[in-house]
């Protein structure tokens, strides 16, 4: 295993974890899980965003947080993973990061001590190997494989990337995965009273999904949004002014984002929504929401068109 892979928790940072999770109610209850769960809370993050910079490296170990409520952050420093919790044990695990990547997500599940067979569902934001490149391995802990979009399932059978995606030529292949279901758009899927929607996001890639839920604590509810990375990234040949009625996709994608109910928003790249100045704030609830996340990729395809046009 690759030393940036392996997970260093302090064992403050451990209780703190355990504690945070057990006030679910529905997770991990170990005698050590003591506290306020809004100053564990605090004290989670402000660990996680003094060991993780910025734009940081994709493999690179970072404490597991809660986002809010039943929602936490199991990834590494530079690339997300999401676990939610559906109170009762059970849980829906979205992306892998790389393979490498995926054993610091398993590493963050043990220390909070969940046992990866209680994850009910691993679904995906995109297929592209930094994001889901350690699915293999996700699925020899948990015991199952992966739900993907239909655009997006031979990506995961096959390992081999597709044609059709704006960086197809700079793609590294990935271990093929099993896959045990394919959504389409506005398709509901969960696990126990848990429910996550579908939203279909081509752009990034022909097959990109985001995802829509609610958290609830006793006091409020909260709709996350986990929004696909919808950035128009491309390598030669490929040029967005040879393929219009993808740039229409594209465009219609990021339309519907903006318009989505969005109280929390989260990105594959958590610096691509400013996570980390957020948690700094205090309030992922404030700061860059669906809607500016969505303008700003909006914008940089305007720019890339303007680009080849230009050329």
């Amino acid at each position: 295993m690759p030393k940036s892979a392996i997970v260093t928790m302090s064992t403050s940072s451990i209780s703190l974890a355990l504690a945070a999770l057990a006030s679910l109610g529905g997770g991990a209850a170990p005698a050590m899980a003591q506290g306020d769960p809004d100053d564990l809370d605090t004290q989670m993050r402000t660990e996680w965003t003094q060991t993780c910079a910025d734009w940081d490296e994709w493999d690179k170990p970072g404490p597991p947080f809660r986002v809010f409520a039943n929602t936490w952050y199991v990834g590494t420093c530079g690339i997300a993973a999401i676990l939610v919790a559906d109170g009762h044990g059970g849980f829906v695990l979205i992306d892998s990061g790389t393979d490498a990547g995926a054993q610091v997500v398993l590493d963050n599940l043990q220390a909070l001590a969940i046992d990866p067979h209680d994850i009910g569902m691993v679904l995906e934001s995109h297929e592209h190997w930094d994001h889901v490149g350690g699915m293999a391995r996700i699925a020899e802990a948990t015991g199952h494989g992966v739900v993907t979009s239909r655009e997006a399932w031979r990506v995961f059978a096959t390992g081999q990337p597709d044609p059709r995606d704006p960086q197809f030529s700079t793609l590294e292949q990935m271990r093929p995965v099993e896959v045990v279901n394919t959504v389409t758009d506005g398709t509901v899927v969960g696990v126990g009273n848990l429910r996550l929607t579908a939203i279909a996001t081509p752009g990034h890639t022909p097959g990109a999904l985001t995802w829509q839920w609610q958290s609830c604590d006793d006091n409020r509810c909260l709709t996350v949004v986990y929004a696909d990375s919808l950035s128009p990234v491309q390598s030669d040949p490929y040029r967005y002014s040879d393929h219009p009625e993808y740039v229409d996709t594209f465009r219609d994608s990021l339309a519907r984002l903006a318009e989505l109910d969005c109280d929390v928003l989260l990105t594959p790249h958590p610096s691509a929504s400013q996570m980390r100045d957020r948690l700094l704030a205090g309030d992922l609830s404030q700061g860059m929401n669906c809607a500016e996340y969505a303008e700003i990729q909006d914008a940089r395809l305007s720019q890339r068109l303007a680009l080849e046009a230009g050329q």
